[in-house]
């Protein structure tokens, strides 16, 4: 599995979750100030540098669960708050349109340029307020650094392992429906037609040549597509015309977007089995874990009253029937890891992990308590 993933996965999942909660902000009418203070004060979180720092740390992806513990956090760094249902329904949109994005790369580098688009509405987002923007500007270098310089080949393993983490997630998203690009199953339809990747030529001729370089013939056949010429290549620099438009922002008010179980995750909810084998993983997850939550500084509103709650469906009644029909496997147990300045909880997370090394001549009651902890683990 790639160690380079992880960042873009973090960095596209959290543009298409900006856009859903700018959309329903805008939907719900709450009040300017609020939304943009609940804009700010996630995209400060995201791009907070001690948070960033352990996400660019070569690592392997973490599971569903994992990522979406740092998810859930995320969405709730300022005032606003999200009932269980609508964080279900907030992930399941993120996951499915990046899902997408990635099977229309035309070329595994674009998923690059799909980044960039991201991270240029995140950048609009923050315009007026230079602290934060300074925060996206410096991620924008990191991303340049790390990832411009990759061969064709890595990135090929990038895509192969966002896909692999993607590949049982059948969603099936409104949008996506109506648009005829998801089949009523929840998977994606791929279209065959449009501009062949950057670099390539339009399939429908082969050539043959002499050993001496010399074309001798030319065969013509059917490509079973309507393709046109390659578009010329996105600018992988900060500023400049991404050309694609993968990545960009396909919610609006006028169009409200709702997500179903397909059949197939039902029937799966049904048949998964959950295996008894600790996984031995677990605990370096859970400390990985940890750090990247410790760099999540989490504002702590003063008056509560403050706060309001976002409904990402169309009346509270709809949220709670979500909530119960939902099926099992798609339920993330969230792991609330409290990885903050606080001495209390740091000593609480170093018992955990102290818990975990212990030798194996600790008394029954601890070695049960570590094994407990490890099945906690064993779900992710």
């Amino acid at each position: 599995m790639s160690t380079r993933t992880l960042p873009l996965l973090f960095i596209n999942l959290g543009g298409e979750m900006l856009y859903i909660l700018d959309q329903r902000l805008r939907a719900q009418n709450i009040p300017a100030d609020k939304a943009k203070k609940v804009m700010n004060d996630i995209i400060t979180t995201m791009f907070n540098k001690k948070f960033l720092e352990e996400l660019f740390k070569p690592q392997e992806l973490y599971s569903k669960k994992a990522l979406r513990t740092v998810f859930d956090r995320l969405a709730h760094a300022s005032i606003m708050r999200l009932n269980q249902a609508s964080m279900d329904k907030l992930y399941d949109l993120m996951t499915m349109a990046f899902k997408y994005q990635v099977l229309l790369c035309p070329r595994p580098k674009d998923i690059l340029l799909v980044s960039f688009n991201h991270m240029d509405a995140i950048k609009d987002f923050v315009k007026d307020t230079a602290g934060i923007l300074s925060q996206v500007d410096e991620t924008y270098q990191q991303l340049i650094e790390m990832y411009t310089p990759l061969s064709n080949g890595e990135f090929q393993l990038i895509r192969q392992t966002l896909l692999i983490f993607f590949q049982d997630m059948h969603i099936r998203v409104s949008i996506f429906l109506k648009d005829k690009v998801q089949n009523s199953n929840g998977r994606f339809v791929l279209p065959t037609s449009g501009p062949v990747p950057h670099g390539t030529q339009v399939p429908g001729l082969i050539r043959i040549f002499s050993c001496t370089g010399e074309e001798l013939n030319r065969l013509q056949f059917g490509n079973g597509g309507n393709y046109t010429s390659a578009l010329r290549e996105g600018s992988f620099e900060i500023f400049g015309d991404r050309v694609t438009k993968l990545g960009t922002n396909m919610y609006s008010v006028s169009r409200p977007v709702e997500t179903h179980m397909s059949g197939t995750s039902k029937n799966s909810a049904q048949h998964t089995k959950v295996s008894a084998v600790p996984n031995p993983l677990a605990k370096e997850e859970l400390n990985l874990l940890a750090r990247l939550m410790g760099g999540l500084e989490v504002e702590k509103t003063g008056n509560p009253e403050s706060g309001f709650r976002v409904n990402l469906f169309a009346t509270d009644e709809e949220e709670e029937e979500a909530f119960i029909s939902r099926p099992d496997d798609l339920s993330y147990g969230v792991i609330n890891i409290q990885a903050t300045k606080d001495q209390q909880t740091n000593a609480e997370l170093a018992k955990i992990m102290g818990e975990f090394t212990e030798s194996d001549d600790q008394s029954p009651s601890a070695s049960s308590k570590g094994e407990d902890l490890l099945a906690m683990m064993d779900g992710l």
